[in-house]
């Protein structure tokens, strides 16, 4: 446990010490240590006579507390400055705590004040609409300014200019913060899709409403601006929580009621359930156990009730209702299933039916449906690729697509399925670079658009299974980068012009990423490597955002890698060193095949 050296920082309390030590050195405190989730961080005022140096310190402290509206903070600064401060503008994330420099002028008269520059590596923005948004490393330079005004009779520094919003080290942002998926309805659709936001981990300073509440009232306030355009919300135009709600509270059911405004009740039943479907969805990265059921009020009077169990026809996929299973190719370049039995110890290695099991083909990647129906096989050669059953027999057929590029680095990739059953492959021919869909995995296919790729080649696509993202590996200049693209599809009926836009950078702290996989509605796992490590499995939020805890346990020269959307299932991957692994939940990983290749879950 740590306290202030001086009144004009902060006094830091864990969660769970008993007593404040009366011994030992005492040291000043510039930012909470990475991983001290349970740090709790109290604000003081400015001490009388404070040097200026000791009011931007204080005050940059007093921007990582939970202080009501930053009342703390806001004694930092003057009256004009403290109207101007809008904290909920937005946040600035650098890597470590802001780091204020020597003032640049050399005086601190009365008029001209003193300046002090703010340096750091900016990560990260967070907007208003709290849309986490990372970058490469680039140089922060904020600055603060002071002036000396007359406060009781005295003449005290505080702060006149000062950076909009509030500007954060990684570690007290990931300490006051949390990421939350609010989830929206795919347009046109009645599944829904994952939208990241990052809300206060207790009270929100501004608005004084608890976790929950800041969850709701971010869902009625519409999808990010990045979501928007692929993504409808039933909630009638002007609903909101009932004027003064500032805490939610479920029952001893786990039930919760929400309180809406009159705007909710021009609703219709139908759209009502799909209204409380959202809020179920919402809520449940907010608790420990399942939520049991949702109650939406307006003005008082209920409007319908949905309980867990029957929100789950609004999932985005919803095809099989068991457990997904991992499949591979095995050492003939056959599409194999890998299914753990008797408590996990045993595997049972075993060919799927069809042409695709039977070695005929000599498969290098491959991709189940989703509905474990049919699956689809790119020969070793990265040349063709193919479609069939793996519930029936059947001959081959003749190939869907066909790569003409000089070798299979540069031929098809690994295919990809949606859930919508459509099928994504991308041609890797330098000189006819393509991404392919096939709607419903079969007919000619359809090229698909991409915006803003600049030169870079398609490596490898992963679809999510609500279709509306899609993660690329795109390769430049020697580098392979992670980028998140919107499916955008216009048009109504079974052949709609589909493009991918607005490509956002999911990992740029990676200096180059191998392979990826959809781990859950908002989470992908990738392998790759920073500038100057060594590779890592890690899972990385598709707003780019990461935490201390996300990196997997070692594993070296990994080349591909596969996790279901339940987090529940084992994450498996290719090991040029162990072969097939899987990474069983509180284990390490475990060597399933010693030869096999393109480890996949449906999907």
């Amino acid at each position: 446990m740590r306290t202030p050296v001086v009144p004009g920082v902060l006094a830091v309390l864990l969660a769970g010490c008993a007593s404040i030590p009366d011994s030992g050195d005492v040291e000043p405190v510039k930012a909470s240590p990475a991983g001290e989730s349970q740090v709790r961080v109290y604000a003081v005022p400015p001490r009388e006579k404070a040097r200026p140096a000791e009011i931007v310190d204080g005050f940059l402290e007093a921007m990582t507390s939970d202080d009501p509206d930053f009342a703390m903070a806001r004694k930092y600064l003057t009256p004009e400055a403290s109207r101007y401060w809008q904290p909920g503008a937005g946040t600035t994330v650098l890597r470590a705590a802001p780091d204020p420099a020597t003032p640049k002028e050399a005086s601190g008269s009365e008029t001209g004040g003193l300046t002090y520059p703010l340096y750091g590596d900016r990560i990260a923005d967070v907007d208003s609409s709290h849309a986490y948004q990372p970058m490469e490393p680039t140089a922060y330079n904020g600055s603060i300014h002071l002036v000396r005004q007359n406060i009781g009779g005295t003449k005290e520094w505080r702060i006149d200019e000062l950076p909009q919003g509030l500007v954060l080290g990684e570690s007290d942002f990931q300490r006051n913060y949390r990421s939350v998926n609010k989830y929206y309805f795919a347009s046109g659709e009645d599944w829904l899709v994952a939208d990241p936001v990052y809300i206060r981990q207790r009270i929100d300073p501004t608005s004084r409403m608890d976790p929950v509440t800041q969850a709701v009232k971010e869902l009625l306030d519409g999808p990010t601006n990045w979501l928007k355009p692929v993504v409808d919300s039933p909630f009638p135009a002007g609903t909101a929580l009932q004027k003064g709600t500032t805490s939610l509270e479920f029952d001893d059911r786990n039930a919760l009621k929400v309180p809406l405004n009159a705007k909710a009740a021009k609703a219709g039943r139908t759209q009502c359930r799909k209204m409380a479907a959202q809020l179920l969805f919402t809520l449940r990265d907010l608790t420990a156990t399942p939520v049991g059921q949702v109650e939406l009020l307006a003005d008082g009077s209920s409007l319908c009730v949905l309980s867990g169990d029957q929100a789950k026809e609004f999932a985005p996929d919803r095809t099989t209702g068991r457990p997904d299973n991992p499949y591979y190719v095995d050492d003939q370049g056959r599409l194999s299933l890998l299914q753990t039995a008797g408590g996990g110890e045993s595997v049972d290695r075993s060919q799927v039916i069809g042409p695709l099991g039977k070695g005929e083909l000599k498969l290098g990647w491959v991709g189940v449906a989703r509905d474990e129906k049919h699956a689809a096989g790119v020969t070793k050669d990265a040349k063709s690729l193919y479609v069939s059953s793996i519930l029936a027999d059947s001959e081959p057929g003749e190939p869907l697509a066909a790569s003409k590029g000089p070798d299979e680095k540069r031929r098809l990739s690994a295919p990809s399925w949606d859930g919508r059953g459509d099928l994504w492959v991308a041609d890797r021919d330098p000189a006819a670079p393509r991404l392919l869909r096939f709607a419903g995995g079969t007919g000619t296919p359809q090229p698909v658009t991409v915006e803003g790729l600049d030169g870079a080649r398609i490596e490898g696509l992963r679809v999510s299974a609500d279709g509306v993202r899609i993660a690329l590996l795109l390769t430049k200049d020697g580098r392979t980068t992670l980028q998140i693209g919107r499916v955008e599809r216009q048009g109504s009926g079974p052949d709609p012009v589909v493009s991918v836009t607005a490509l956002l950078s999911a990992a740029p702290q990676m200096e180059t990423v191998t392979a990826v996989s959809w781990a859950g509605p908002s989470r992908l796992v990738v392998v790759g490597k920073e500038q100057g490590g060594v590779q890592q499995v890690r899972y990385i939020q598709t707003d780019g955002s990461t935490s201390a805890s996300s990196v997997l346990p070692g594993l070296n020269q990994v080349t591909a890698i596969a996790a279901a959307d339940d987090d529940q299932q084992p994450v498996v991957a290719d090991s040029e060193d162990a072969g097939i692994v899987r990474l069983p939940t509180g284990a390490n990983w475990q060597t399933m095949v010693e030869v096999g290749s393109s480890p996949v879950y449906p999907g």
